[in-house]
């Protein structure tokens, strides 16, 4: 895979039987190194100046997410396991708790698809049932459907 990179990042939240659904196309950087892939990109926040950094470990058992800048997370999603982090927002900061149920990881050439399922709790109480899905493609090999 090339170090430049288009990544969409899809999924949906259930909470209280309603599904909100989400879905992001950025670019950003890519690197294997130490056996583990790497995805660094930015998040743009609709009404606020500051990017949001993010650095993202990927192996095929767990997935690393680092968020820094307006907001700071350290979420680790590990198949079949609990991690709680704090998760800071300009808003305040709250516990956030994921229990990840599945991580699938598929490994081509030049593209690299991952699906994370886990619930979420909040200040110790479960809020919703999330799926995310990370699909990470060389930008020269990139097909893009709207």
């Amino acid at each position: 895979m090339t170090r430049d990179v288009l990544i969409t990042i899809s999924g949906f939240q259930t909470m209280d039987g309603d599904q909100d659904d989400i879905e992001v196309i950025t670019t950003g950087d890519y690197f294997w190194k130490n056996g583990k892939h790497y995805v660094i990109y930015d998040e743009i926040m609709e009404g606020f100046e500051e990017n949001i950094h993010n650095q993202v470990k990927i192996t095929p058992d767990k997935i690393d997410i680092q968020k820094r800048g307006m907001i700071g997370a350290h979420m680790i999603f590990e198949r079949n396991k609990k991690n709680q982090t704090r998760y800071v927002t300009p808003m305040g900061e709250m516990v956030i708790e994921i229990h990840t149920g599945q991580i699938a990881l598929e490994e081509q050439e030049d593209r690299l698809k991952v699906s994370i399922r886990y619930s979420l709790g909040i200040n110790y109480q479960h809020v919703s049932d999330c799926c995310l899905t990370m699909d990470i493609c060389s930008r020269g090999k990139a097909q893009l459907r709207l």
